[in-house]
């Protein structure tokens, strides 16, 4: 699709640094694996990255919506700091097509105007501070395709003493994810499941590449690491392959890697498929835990001993749960067991954050 004529000086138009030039005459955006090859006003898959003026641009910057007051607990985060509040928000586009988008209305979106509000960096720490936020959330879409905007708000609020939380996909290109997680503090990465044809099929994309950013992530950052899969009934919940995906986080991520199993819900290009039942979720919890996970969580139903932390070592409920809501604290101020002192892994305060299960609409 071309655009003749958008231009540097439309509003939301950055330049960007990540692509190069073909022999062909044509750029190569190299933010993500798909290496969009774009001539002069076409945009990528992704809809906001696009060739301008011979080089390759964003073109959704300070371009927001969505923006809400949540706790961190709905990110999903359980161990960053929990029953703290934090400002989410996100811009339109992707740069994969999930047949069961939960936010396709904006990942897809191809109007970058409509509801969208123009907010500035400064203009989102002003209102996370005066809301009592901990922390940013770049979410709904992915971040990596507005990763320049998402870069600024994350500097401009360390200047504050507020964090950055990206829940993504992690589907990028090496030199673009070592620029993006040289700012963010925490991430929540979606494992969408473990094999190519699931990621072909279902996300136009491929898992390797999703693989190699939660070892980054791991194995070259500081950032706080947890994951997320959302289980499709005859998809992606056989045992052989909730088997094969804990182990591997066990393996190459460390057995206190947080993993979050949530419900599917009939959307999208999956309308006609039915939702995930609880026993399906309870039972990935328990191959995850028999496999050596430490702390194995379910999402999208009312399972409070799923959703509670517990210490590895004498298993006493350390964050009780029910949803977003936290019932119980058994931390001690050092982040570990009150009961017999084992750390738990994560970025704990000496008390938690009392913001609630509430989720709270605002504007900017």
């Amino acid at each position: 699709m071309t655009h003749p004529l958008l231009t540097l000086n439309d509003p939301g138009v950055v330049t960007t640094q990540h692509w190069q030039r073909l022999a062909d005459g044509r750029v190569q955006c190299d933010v993500c694996p798909r290496a969009c090859r774009l001539r002069e006003g076409q945009r990528g898959l992704c809809f906001v990255r696009a060739r301008v003026a011979d080089q390759v641009v964003m073109t959704s910057y300070g371009r927001s919506y969505g923006f809400c007051i949540d706790p961190i607990e709905k990110k999903p985060l359980y161990h960053f700091y929990p029953g703290s509040a934090i400002l989410s928000f996100g811009t339109a586009g992707c740069n994969l097509a999930c047949k069961f988008c939960q936010n396709w209305h904006m990942s897809r979106s191809r109007a970058l105007d409509g509801q969208m509000v123009v907010a500035t960096p400064e203009r989102l720490i002003e209102a996370a501070r005066r809301l009592g936020c901990r922390s940013l959330a770049y979410t709904y879409n992915d971040p990596v395709v507005f990763m320049e905007y998402a870069l600024d708000v994350a500097q401009a609020g360390h200047a504050h003493g507020l964090h950055s939380v990206a829940v993504t996909a992690g589907y990028m290109q090496e030199a673009a994810r070592e620029a993006f997680y040289r700012h963010m503090d925490a991430a929540n990465v979606d494992l969408k499941a473990f094999s190519d044809r699931f990621y072909r099929r279902l996300c136009g994309g491929f898992l390797q590449p999703v693989l190699e950013t939660l070892l980054y992530i791991r194995q070259k950052t500081n950032v706080w690491l947890e994951i997320t899969t959302l289980l499709i009934p005859e998809e992606n919940d056989s045992d052989a392959e909730l088997e094969a995906l804990t182990q591997w986080i066990v393996e190459h991520l460390g057995p206190e890697t947080p993993l979050h199993f949530s419900a599917f819900h009939p959307t999208y290009r999956l309308q006609g498929r039915p939702q995930t039942p609880a026993a399906t979720l309870m039972r990935a919890r328990r191959i995850g835990r028999k496999n050596g996970l430490h702390h194995v969580y379910t999402g999208n139903l009312r399972d409070p001993e799923g959703g509670s932390t517990y210490c590895s070592r004498c298993h006493r409920p350390l964050v009780a749960r029910d949803g977003y809501a936290l019932l119980g604290w058994g931390l001690n101020e050092r982040g570990g067991c009150a009961g017999c002192g084992t750390a738990c892994a994560g970025r704990f305060a000496a008390v938690p954050g009392d913001w609630g299960a509430r989720c709270v609409p605002i504007r900017v």
